[in-house]
């Protein structure tokens, strides 16, 4: 029961009401030109009163200084104040109070038309605001139960509605309801009627949550949860989840996308619904119209107007109209300054940036203003940059947890149809939930859009980091980037990514592509041949399909191929493959398995001998002295040094032949000396090797 000084600040606005020009005079000039009005108190809270002066309300704590630095403002001073939390009520003046307009006039004609006063109620009125937003929530003209045309504005013919004094009963802060006591202003009205009780009760709070989250009154219907206890409202946590994901969208159309990522990030948001927000060229078909948002984001659908359904088609007309597609905003990011805002102004994103329009510039003055006046980063580009911040948020934590249930991104297609096979609708179904709370699959198809959405923002922001996630084993969804980076001319990264999915097909069509464009050899195969060099055994088709169109270029770069040090593929059908094209590229891949490798199988040392032998015979039946020649020593030295074929099954081949040096050769090999002695001298008839055979066989020696 002390009592203390309380100095409320200035009036920082003139407000609009009975006090007229004197609302902002305060202190002894007031009091000289009017009735002061009545001080009023009333607890809103704990720790806080809200205090009346004049036509403001200030919220003063104990230490007598102000708790906010908002203040309440009426249209004129109150005439009975209460609070019933969490909601202020105020009684104003008759003919204070605007009567609010249903359908305001168009913005085209408004400036044909005189402007007008407002229309005011001409009864008293109880205003009802919310202590937490300080919103005005409702407004109540006396009578209350009177019908809406029982309001007649000032001006009207029609006879005016009874007034009455109203007196607020105060009710305890625990009740959820409130009595207002009503006496007519007419002493003979008031003598006849007497006076009437008025009993005023508060809707349950889940429905006055809904009513703000239907005006997209979002904050406040978070401020009026948070002052909910739990046992209140049982589904509080739910509720929260949606109303803050709710004002996070409004946020993002309100250009504050870092606010509503931050939002997403804490509630473990479904990231097709925060992907969803963006145009085509970043969302691809998870893209949603800008008045569909609220609805996905579990918000009430928008309600259709009658009366603006020929507005509403003009407006789908135009927005067909004006609606950028993909290919278009990847094409304009291309483009510089005022071009680019220009257009994409048109996208949904674009439209935040209609607020502040870029300066009309002419030729005279464009140097001038590029000069004083840095070019503004567009709202479009800032707001995908946000994006890259929830999607590199999301990422590795994905990753780890798909890790840790045996997915990756090399198996994931053996488990689970691709993205691209999953509807829409089921993808805007995952639950917005910890991530150690999913399934496999729902954390697989979380993977799989940040990193498809990753691409498609890194390729209109930040192309030079595009290699770097191609290169890296990703989740991306192929079929839904690949014709972006087709039209952007991103080869290399599109190669990378082909070969990270293991699309290695698709890879090496798109490497025989671009060769066309070559005219150099070297430029023209070796992106092929390197690539086919590191792929391993398991994918020797593949390697033998792409590899015989650079055969059919050049053989001797295409041979390349099957001696990398990289890999080691399995010989016996390499060797198949290269006999078919050529033998002579058998031949020398044996000598390379042979000599390089040191392979010690017989069967290879036996094709390699017949294939010398069989290449000797073709090149003496054409007539190609060269090449016999070259075969027919390879042969004569491979079968007097080496030791690892079959020498009876060479000499059934060579039998018949009339190569009778190799015969010979063989001959001695099988201890036949005496029929390799004749083959010198007789059919070879070259004495000196006949003499230098001899020596080497001591029985012939004895015998000569």
């Amino acid at each position: 029961m002390t009592a203390v000084d309380i100095s409320t600040p200035l009036p920082t606005t003139a407000s609009v009401g009975a006090m007229g020009a004197f609302s902002g005079l305060t202190g002894y000039m007031t009091l000289g030109l009017m009735a002061k009005p009545k001080p009023m108190a009333a607890q809103t809270g704990e720790s806080e009163v809200l205090i009346t002066k004049d036509t403001q309300g200030f919220f003063i704590g104990p230490d007598t200084k102000a708790t906010r630095s908002n203040t309440i403002e009426w249209p004129a001073p109150p005439e009975e104040m209460t609070v019933l939390k969490p909601y202020i009520f105020s009684v104003l003046p008759a003919g204070t109070v605007a009567i609010p307009q249903a359908d305001p006039p168009p913005a085209s004609t408004s400036t044909t038309q005189p402007s007008q006063q407002p229309n005011l109620y001409t009864t008293s009125v109880l205003q009802i605001c919310s202590s937490l937003s300080l919103r005005v929530t409702q407004t109540l003209p006396f009578p209350f139960d009177a019908p809406q045309s029982s309001t007649v504005p000032v001006g009207t013919t029609a006879p005016p509605v009874p007034n009455a004094n109203l007196r607020l009963l105060t009710s305890s802060p625990s009740k959820s309801r409130l009595f207002l006591l009503s006496t007519p202003t007419d002493r003979t009205a008031a003598a006849a009627e007497g006076s009437t009780i008025w009993e005023i009760t508060m809707k349950p709070w889940s429905e006055q949550l809904d009513e703000l989250v239907y005006d997209g009154q979002y904050p406040d219907a978070l401020a009026l949860l948070d002052s909910l206890d739990e046992a209140t409202l049982p589904d509080k946590p739910q509720r929260r989840t949606r109303i803050r994901a709710l004002n996070a969208v409004s946020q993002f159309r309100a250009g504050k996308f870092d606010d509503a990522i931050d939002t997403f990030i804490d509630l473990d948001f479904n990231p097709a619904k925060v992907v969803a927000l963006y145009p085509e060229a970043v969302s691809g078909r998870l893209a949603v119209p800008v008045e569909k948002w609220i609805p996905l984001h579990g918000g009430p659908a928008p309600v259709e107007d009658d009366n603006k359904s020929m507005a509403s088609t003009d407006t789908k007309e135009k927005a067909s109209q004006e609606n950028t597609t993909a290919a278009d905003l990847l094409d304009a990011v291309a483009e510089s300054g005022s071009a680019l805002k220009n257009r994409l102004q048109k996208s949904a994103l674009g439209m935040l940036m209609a607020n502040n329009p870029a300066p009309p510039k002419d030729d005279d003055t464009a140097s001038v203003v590029s000069k004083r006046k840095a070019p503004r980063h567009d709202e479009f580009h800032r707001s995908v940059e946000t994006l890259v911040r929830f999607l590199t948020d999301r990422r590795p934590k994905l990753g780890s947890t798909l890790d840790a249930v045996g997915i990756t991104p090399h198996n994931q297609h053996q488990q689970y149809p691709p993205l691209s096979k999953t509807a829409v609708e089921d993808l805007f179904a995952l639950p917005d939930a910890p991530l150690s709370s999913l399934t496999p699959e729902q954390l697989l198809r979380y993977a799989q859009i940040v990193d498809t959405a990753l691409y498609k923002a890194y390729l209109i922001i930040r192309p030079t980091l595009l290699s770097s996630l191609c290169r890296v084993a990703n989740w991306c969804e192929v079929s839904e980037v690949e014709s972006d980076l087709r039209s952007r001319k991103k080869y290399l990264e599109l190669k990378d990514l082909y070969h990270g999915k293991g699309m290695h097909a698709k890879a090496l069509e798109l490497l025989r592509e671009i060769s066309e464009d070559e005219t150099d050899l070297e430029d023209k195969l070796d992106p092929s041949i390197r690539y086919l060099q590191k792929l391993g055994p398991e994918h020797i088709s593949q390697i033998f399909e792409s590899a015989r169109w650079i055969f059919n270029t050049d053989k001797d770069m295409a041979f390349q191929i099957f001696i990398s040090e990289d890999v080691e593929l399995p010989a016996q059908p390499v060797a198949d493959y290269l006999e078919k094209i050529d033998p002579r590229l058998c031949i020398r891949f044996l000598e390379h398995l042979l000599e390089e490798k040191g392979e010690n199988s017989t069967d290879f040392h036996d094709r390699l001998a017949a294939l010398y032998l069989s290449q000797t015979l073709v090149a003496k039946k054409r007539g190609d002295e060269d090449l016999l020649r070259g075969m027919y020593d390879k042969l004569l030295k491979f079968i007097d040094t080496n030791d690892k074929f079959g020498i009876d099954r060479l000499y059934g081949l060579l039998s018949s032949t009339d190569l009778f040096e190799a015969r010979a050769i063989l001959l001695g090999r099988l201890g036949r000396h005496d029929q390799a002695l004749e083959l010198y001298v007789y059919r070879l008839q070259d004495y000196r090797k006949a003499e230098e055979y001899v020596p080497f066989v001591p029985s012939l020696m004895l015998r000569t």
